[in-house]
């Protein structure tokens, strides 16, 4: 079976794991140190602080920039559920906007959102496609709105030539087994805010300044050293896993960018995508077939497809309690909640099996 997501793992990271276990240092340390300066060195910013997974990145990118009670947070509604749940955990509120057709927050309906108590924006490049960051960093330098990237899906994407996670006050990352690299559970906080890095160090260490001298409310969220030992092996083979995914991608969408119904992925102008997922949308009555009905025949040739994300967060129980909705209707949040469909594009994926792919959505 090909499934949309599958860790490549090689011997040099088992041998970097093997090394760690039998140094005895098996907690946060000297590889812990010794990845957070290479990943922030491959990003492009001067301080990286890694965490235990990528939502505890995002809690503690928020903590550490002061968002508090009472702010407001533009965040999109078409993204996995730790985005908005991060401004919950500051008991600030999340003010869902729009999407375009990058799948990114649309710059027009983030302004409609905007607020006396906007704090800040927190940008998600959705499936490894940079954010068209021009409009937003403007806001940041006009109006003083801060500028947030969740880059969980964009390890290595570029915008303008620039890394991103390198662009706003701050940025998360999350080393996911599912993500363009691992570490099999963990995130990362980069900025080139010192105070920012100083507070999110606090933070991850129960506080400390030195050993039992606590002087900020802390939380244990520490990565391992076996995880950085296998980052730090994934770091190198990053690029050529980006590469192949991004052939794969190209190899689909030259493919079905003519299939009536089927609408492939567009890049942000100006863009270098990772395609953490390869996302098309099946628009039903254009194609002729139910999303459903192609994802049983896709299942019937091995093939396992995915829906990132069936339901926007909205319109999740959570938030329907708590009574936080949007101002306006999301449109194309809530229509391509409904057509989008993720084809398996990883570097692990044969060519015969995008070959099949194409054979039957055509």
């Amino acid at each position: 079976m090909i499934y949309t997501a599958k860790p490549f793992i090689g011997e040099e990271e088992k041998r970097a794991v093997l090394e760690v276990l039998n140094s005895g240092m098996i907690a946060s340390g000297e590889k812990v140190r010794e990845f957070e300066q290479k990943f922030s060195e491959y990003i492009g910013t001067k301080f990286a602080i890694t965490t235990s997974n990528g939502t505890t990145a995002l809690d503690v990118m928020l903590k550490a920039s002061n968002i508090k009670e009472g702010d407001e947070v533009i965040v999109p509604s078409f993204t996995f559920i730790a985005t908005a749940n991060s401004v919950l955990y500051q008991k600030a509120k999340p003010v869902f906007a729009d999407i375009d057709e990058t799948y990114n927050l649309d710059i027009n309906s983030v302004l409609e959102n905007i607020t006396p108590k906007t704090k800040a924006i927190l940008l998600v490049h959705m499936f490894g496609n940079p954010v068209n960051l021009k409009p937003f960093l403007d806001l940041q330098e006009d109006k003083g709105i801060i500028i947030f990237e969740d880059s969980a899906q964009a390890h290595g994407a570029l915008y303008k030539g620039r890394k991103v996670g390198s662009f706003g006050l701050a940025s998360s990352f999350s080393f996911y087994a599912t993500k363009n690299m691992t570490t099999g559970e963990g995130g990362a906080v980069l900025t080139n805010n010192g105070k920012i890095a100083k507070r999110a160090r606090l933070i991850i260490n129960h506080g400390q300044t030195k050993k039992y001298e606590h002087e900020v409310l802390g939380y244990n969220y520490r990565m391992t050293n076996i995880n950085a030992a296998i980052g730090l092996e994934q770091l190198k083979k990053l690029d050529s896993f980006n590469k192949k995914r991004r052939e794969n991608s190209y190899f689909l969408t030259s493919k079905l960018k003519g299939v009536n119904g089927i609408i492939p992925p567009k890049e942000t102008p100006n863009s270098f995508s990772v395609y953490h997922q390869y996302v098309i949308r099946v628009v039903e009555e254009e194609y002729g077939e139910s999303r459903e009905k192609l994802i049983n025949r896709l299942k019937e040739n091995s093939i396992v497809p995915a829906i990132h994300y069936p339901k926007p967060i909205h319109e999740q129980p959570l938030y329907k309690k708590l009574g936080i909705k949007p101002k306006k209707k999301l449109e194309n949040t809530e229509r391509f909640c409904k057509e989008v469909l993720s084809l398996p594009i990883h570097p692990l994926v044969p060519k015969e099996a995008l070959e099949k792919m194409v054979e039957i959505i055509s």
